[in-house]
């Protein structure tokens, strides 16, 4: 059954079951859905607001796409230093940590290979001397971040779509736990994240198995914490038989070789738990032992 929200015509409330009601709308290009342990629709209602205006607002403010998001100012600041909030500079700060603990691998500045990869599910694999192009204007280290203010060099960009969504799930989590005292599961596109199991069973929570048939799912059950997954399901190329997935290699510009069809990670937060599954898909062939010498919980799909 679903029910209209009151003043809210760009989110939906439907009942599930008994005791659980979800709360779905679309953000950051990705179905989203929050789930709460409550059958109470005027809470519901405001919880519904707090939730969608929460990932609405981290949208706005740091997409690549929108023009007067603090990303595009920055990308448009042609070497010239900019002032940013407190919030974009824990995000930055967030950024350079992963660019050291990855060795470089996880780097914020690689959003410029748009540039020639479109992973669409066609046999579009650009030149090698394209690719090759974009590689001097890559380098987390080339920023002049001095909080405050970053520079950017010229031709730049700087793009936090590698940990946007999971930031904004632990965000909408937080600001719900603060207002609910129930059981809240935040879905962002499959990266998600809980304070605690339902009364009656933990969260069931599918992934999707790498092939044709999409409606394959690892079942798996999850109480507590983030959990992210990263893989090529839905964004790779395909030529003479070679696929080629989307996570790349910011020192080839070419996509690493190797990688698992899908790697799941469950951790603390869903930000913890997809830098865990985005370093581990860097590690190519060695992903499933970087996982395990982290000590995490995971699951692997080649």
């Amino acid at each position: 059954m679903a029910v209209a929200a009151p003043s809210a015509p760009d989110f939906q409330i439907a009942v599930r079951g008994d005791a659980l009601t979800a709360v779905c709308f679309t953000a950051m290009a990705s179905p989203c859905e929050v789930l709460l342990e409550t059958a109470d629709m005027q809470e519901v209602a405001e919880l519904a607001r707090a939730a969608a205006h929460e990932a609405w607002r981290i949208e706005r403010k740091f997409s690549r796409y929108r023009e007067d998001s603090v990303v595009s100012e920055i990308n448009r600041s042609e070497g010239n230093p900019v002032a940013v909030d407190q919030e974009t500079a824990a995000l930055i700060d967030y950024a350079a940590q992963c660019h050291a603990l990855s060795e470089g691998r996880f780097d914020v500045t690689s959003g410029v290979l748009r540039g020639c990869w479109r992973f669409d599910g066609s046999d579009r694999v650009p030149e090698v001397a394209a690719v090759a192009r974009l590689l001097p204007l890559i380098g987390f280290e080339k920023l002049q971040w001095r909080s405050p203010q970053i520079t950017v060099p010229p031709g730049m960009e700087v793009d936090f779509g590698g940990f946007g969504k999971e930031y904004a799930v632990d965000r909408v989590l937080a600001i719900l736990c603060t207002q609910f005292p129930g059981a809240v599961l935040v879905n962002f596109g499959g990266d998600l994240a809980s304070n605690c199991a339902p009364t009656q069973a933990p969260w069931q929570v599918g992934v999707e198995r790498p092939g044709t048939d999409r409606e394959a799912r690892l079942l798996l059950e999850f109480s507590r914490g983030g959990l992210a997954t990263s893989g090529d399901t839905h964004r790779f190329l395909e030529r003479n038989g070679t696929r080629y997935g989307h996570i790349l290699d910011v020192r080839t510009g070419w996509p690493v070789p190797l990688v698992p069809r899908s790697v799941t990670v469950a951790a603390g937060s869903c930000v913890e738990a997809g830098m865990l599954a985005t370093f581990a898909m860097l590690q190519g062939r060695g992903a499933e032992d970087f996982l395990e010498a982290q000590g995490v919980r995971y699951w692997s799909l080649r």
